[in-house]
């Protein structure tokens, strides 16, 4: 992909969430003070944390962890609104993507606790109970009941919807040229004021200095990356991903080296590259072709980096 230019005197906005950084950069004077702006993108995004954080044992989603069996648990909007889509991304994907894995999260030391052998055999022993068969979801009065244990995590979505949030919260600020971030997850609101598209780099796995395989050219899109190059463990010289794979409550093995999608809302781009990663690289392109899904895979290959793409990422 060629690469494109960045217009000269952007301002950009940027704090911390989820254990990483969140930007926004703006392409142009949208008459708001720069501090009110950033009050009101913290203030999206830590709700989004608070609410979904597997870190704080006081968030909404480690309180519906918690809860008992059978009993109806209030959720806040937000929270509702991600175990919804989260849910029918599952069905989706067959299964691919699943919410149900933080316990095999937490075993192999990718949560807030440190990596536990007996907890590693527990997670990868047991019969793994899909969210779609036992998380019931009433949104009309905002509750949720769980028909059996569940161990929630939604590491694979949340940072992707708390774009989502960033881009809405700029939306209402009349905001039209802006680029909104959370880690690797990217949405663009508009273009670059000239109409050039937004470049957002997706990073080769394993490049020195985290070197850019390619350049995107974003516009009124969302782009995500799920990838084993940044957070992984080694064990016996095999790389073992942080993403787990839900049939086997334990880390991919093999997997791509990373896979990129492109899709409306980056709460979707999130959850879909997980879920290709989880396909791996055959049948996530399969399923990706079938489902008229833009995506990118990069495999190591001989040392070097092999591509395949669908949708818009064929050339």
């Amino acid at each position: 992909m060629p690469k494109m230019s960045i217009e000269p005197a952007q301002h950009l906005i940027e704090g911390r969430t989820m254990g990483s950084t969140w930007s926004v950069r703006l392409a142009e004077d949208c008459g708001v003070s720069q501090a009110t702006l950033q009050t009101a993108f913290q203030r999206a995004v830590h709700q989004v944390d608070m609410q979904m954080s597997t870190w704080s044992p006081h968030s909404d989603l480690m309180r519906l962890n918690a809860a008992p069996v059978g009993d109806w648990v209030p959720l806040p909007k937000h929270l509702m609104a991600v175990l919804t889509a989260g849910l029918a991304i599952s069905r989706d994907t067959k299964g691919a993507f699943e919410m149900n894995v933080g316990d095999a999260v937490r075993a192999w030391g990718f949560g807030a606790d440190q990596i536990n052998l007996d907890a590693i055999r527990a997670a990868s022993g047991c019969a793994r109970i899909p969210a779609t068969q036992t998380l019931i979801l009433d949104a009309g009065n905002g509750r949720a009941q769980k028909t059996t244990p569940l161990a929630l995590d939604l590491s694979g979505i949340a940072k992707g919807y708390g774009v989502d949030r960033l881009a809405f919260v700029a939306a209402g600020f009349g905001i039209k040229h802006a680029l909104c971030a959370i880690d690797g997850e990217v949405k663009a609101v508009g273009t670059q004021t000239c109409g050039t598209p937004w470049p957002v780099g997706i990073e080769g796995p394993d490049t020195p200095d985290r070197k850019m395989y390619s350049v995107l050219g974003l516009a009124d899109m969302a782009v995500a990356t799920s990838g084993d190059y940044r957070h992984f463990i080694e064990v016996k010289g095999t790389r073992l991903s942080h993403t787990i794979d839900p049939h086997r409550g334990a880390p991919l093995v093999n997997a791509p080296g990373s896979v990129t999608v492109l899709a409306k809302s980056c709460m979707q781009a999130d959850a879909m590259a997980t879920a290709l990663m989880v396909m791996g690289r055959m049948e996530g392109h399969t399923f990706a072709m079938e489902n008229e899904i833009s995506a990118l895979f990069l495999t190591r290959k001989a040392g070097n980096v092999d591509a395949i793409g669908t949708g818009l990422f064929v050339e």
